[in-house]
């Protein structure tokens, strides 16, 4: 398999990729879910508000330059103090403003991997980049393994750990009384979805967390995407069968012994590509992922 420079490469184009997306700043928009409860959507990974006298929880914050957006926008909701941040996962796009706001004496709370991989420093083999550890404010100071519970203005928030998916340490938040469920990067609304194969992530594991969410909504349930528009449970069964047949599509090709340029050449996402194929992942660097997935190759 000729993977080592062929994924290296690749991985490049994703690294320019992400960087582009974290430079087009569209501005903080606010959108009200449910009293108390609001999406804020911008630079960066999508946030969850809970807001009110008992202060603020935001789930994800975004890049550090983004801070005071986020807190603008939270005051304007009615929101007190910051005292909360949730991480659903380590990558920067949603974690980047936890030293700001930990400075601020907002506490973090994320997986315990999130603890490990934000603590240290991480070599992906395949971009063959390094992202340097956080700093001691930006770190969690409260983890979990399986999951765990906040009870804030009035609403009950269950945090719930997902086996490896876009990464090792996903978390989805489910909005109890309010029927919203915030589902992270393991949800990409419209887009193919990046999987941090480096960092435990696989095409396997996002199909089952599709699962796992869609066993906790109905047809009224509102679902924040880690990137894209607010969803619902009938997009998000047809985010999961997506994956679902490309990986099944990759893997035929795989077992019949088709190297990874062959697949890609074969073109297992042309039916999907119209719907999914115009964000900052390529059909072409979609499949070479999900391909590394399947195969383990580095």
């Amino acid at each position: 398999m000729r993977c080592i420079g062929t994924l290296g490469s690749l991985f490049a184009t994703i690294a320019l990729a992400l960087t582009a997306h974290a430079q087009a700043d569209p501005g903080l928009q606010s959108e009200v879910l449910a009293p108390g409860l609001a999406m804020l959507v911008g630079r960066g990974g999508n946030i969850a508000v809970v807001h009110g006298a008992d202060g603020s929880l935001l789930v994800d914050d975004q890049y550090a330059p983004a801070t005071p957006q986020i807190r603008a926008a939270v005051a304007a909701l009615g929101g007190a103090e910051i005292r909360f941040v949730l991480n659903t996962h380590w990558h920067g796009d949603h974690t980047g403003g936890n030293e700001n706001l930990g400075k601020a004496g907002a506490v973090i709370v994320a997986h315990a991997n999130v603890h490990k991989r934000l603590s240290e420093d991480q070599w992906n083999p395949l971009r063959q980049t390094t992202t340097k550890a956080s700093p001691p404010a930006a770190l969690p100071v409260v983890t979990f393994e399986d999951g765990l519970r906040f009870h804030l203005n009035g609403h009950v928030i269950d945090v719930v750990h997902v086996d490896p998916a876009h990464t090792d340490g996903d978390a989805i938040v489910i909005f109890r009384g309010a029927n919203v469920i915030h589902l992270g990067d393991t949800y990409f609304n419209g887009l193919y979805p990046y999987i941090d194969v480096a960092s435990g992530g696989s095409i396997d594991g996002m199909i089952a967390a599709a699962d796992r969410a869609l066993a906790l909504t109905d047809a009224k349930t509102r679902i924040i995407p880690g990137h894209g528009p607010l969803s619902n449970a009938a997009e998000l069964r047809s985010y999961r069968d997506m994956l679902a047949t490309i990986r099944s599509a990759i893997q035929q090709q795989i077992d019949a012994g088709r190297s990874v340029d062959d697949v890609v050449a074969a073109r297992p996402t042309r039916d999907f590509d119209p719907k999914w194929g115009g964000g900052f992942l390529s059909p072409e660097v979609f499949t070479r992922i999900v391909y590394t997935s399947l195969t383990g190759s580095r």
